[in-house]
């Protein structure tokens, strides 16, 4: 039987292990004294680790701030970083089904987690696991390495590469094929006004998410309503609630969304005009991810343009703060980014508080892994395979001589980070094909 046949026989089995994951809502959480990053991510690692065990690895514990898994033997080491935190699912009632609990429907898997990263995490296992069924010996270790707060501030990874061995080389199955070998860095800031704003106003989810909608308590709705359909906006009247509605992305995508804090603050710019963040925020940005009037046209031919996205806000009587995420192409100094935004924000009397930053990767194409994996994307799909660039922030970033590989497919839709998330499952089984033969070479 064919690796094909041999995937989808196991259909059933591979739905089933997902479903598991799924069902964790391990969203990053602040209130638990015992659990790093939230009881619940905890949840997801012991269940992760008891699956792989059943798989027949060695696992480790690692104290709640990461765990791994490993099979195989040999002095050199195939990492795979994956990692079990999510995004927060939002607003239940946007979901067409619960958003932790698999769903099948119409040929694909629908579930937060489905493509970013769970989905592409077991899509792995069964490759190493259909390996092992055909009795293949593994000449170099295989571990996986979960980290649990990849969505927020990276402290799981390094934490591990502080306490563990680097692997020789890794990829990591959280991006798209055929495989990234350059990546932007991530910045992520507030802008922070130390005067009381008129108005209340707090929206959105996460720096890395591009809002899909936003509420305002009017006073005076007709005059907000009147800006609204200057715009055309599409927004929902309640009461004096007004909820402007977007489109959530990925914050490396913008032009994937449709950001509903700026279509609210433009409306409101129209009504109120002493509010600093609103004013700086609809002078030099508004709709635009590229942030031109702050930056210029910058962009290289390693990893294309840079993008901002506005993730957060919070108004109120005490401060006022926006909270960005800016993709910096990988030829641009991070200097040159702050003392361009930094110059624009004086007049305005913002203040400028970084919250998180990650260096860029890239690594040459003539690379070994990178024309291995390149090769077995060829072979399994018929398709000519080229690197390429990204503003998204994978863990390929955090080890060295690692990329990016898979598992979105050229020409699918990318639902990451996104209501109704899903993952299609003829995706999943041609994934699990691609890793197994890339596996399969990388080892031995």
């Amino acid at each position: 039987m064919k690796i094909a046949q041999r995937i989808e026989a196991q259909a059933d089995e591979i739905i089933s292990v997902l479903a598991e994951l799924i069902a964790c809502p391990s969203v990053y959480a602040e209130d638990s004294e015992k659990y790093e990053f939230g009881a619940e991510i905890d949840k997801c690692l012991r269940k992760t680790l008891e699956i792989f065990r059943d798989f027949g690895f060695k696992t480790f514990y690692g104290a709640g701030q990461y765990g791994y898994a490993e099979i195989g033997s040999g002095k050199e080491m195939l990492g795979i970083l994956c990692h079990l935190d999510v995004v927060p699912a939002g607003s239940e009632a946007d979901w067409e089904s619960p958003p932790f609990k698999l769903t099948k429907r119409n040929g694909k898997l629908y579930g937060r987690g489905t493509i970013d990263d769970k989905g592409p995490l077991i899509a792995v296992l069964y490759a190493v696991k259909n390996l092992i069924d055909q009795g293949v010996y593994f000449n170099k270790r295989i571990r996986f390495i979960f980290g649990l707060d990849e969505e927020t501030l990276w402290r799981s990874i390094e934490q591990y590469l502080v306490n563990e061995e680097k692997p020789t080389f890794a990829f990591a199955p959280d991006s798209n094929f055929p495989l990234i070998n350059a990546e932007k860095a991530l910045l992520q800031f507030k802008l922070v006004s130390e005067n009381s704003s008129e108005i209340n106003l707090a929206g959105g989810t996460a720096f890395n998410v591009v809002p899909n909608e936003i509420s305002y308590q009017s006073d005076d709705p007709d005059k907000l309503i009147r800006e609204l359909d200057k715009l055309k906006a599409n927004y929902q009247f309640d009461n004096n609630l007004i909820t402007v509605f977007g489109k959530s992305a990925h914050a490396s995508k913008p032009y994937n969304g449709k950001n509903a804090i700026a279509v609210m603050l433009k409306a409101l710019d129209n009504i109120y005009s002493d509010i600093e963040s609103i004013n700086f925020f609809n002078d030099y940005l508004g709709e635009d991810y590229k942030g031109l009037k702050i930056f210029g046209d910058l962009a290289d031919k390693e990893s294309g343009p840079l993008t901002i996205n506005l993730g957060k806000i919070k108004l109120d009587q005490t401060k006022q703060e926006l909270f960005f995420d800016i993709r910096i192409p990988v030829t641009i100094k991070k200097e040159e980014i702050v003392n361009k935004l930094q110059e624009k924000i004086k007049s305005y009397g913002l203040k400028y508080i970084e919250h998180d930053y990650l260096d860029s990767l890239y690594i040459k194409e003539d690379d070994f892994l990178v024309q291995t994996l390149l090769k077995v994307f060829t072979d399994v799909t018929g398709q000519e395979a080229a690197p390429l660039s990204s503003g998204g922030a994978t863990y390929s970033r955090a080890i060295e001589n690692c990329v990016a590989f898979g598992s979105v497919f050229p020409g699918e839709e990318k639902v990451e980070h996104q209501t109704n998330e899903y993952l299609k499952l003829d995706s999943l089984f041609k994934c699990i094909e691609i890793y197994a033969k890339a596996i399969y070479r990388l080892t031995r």
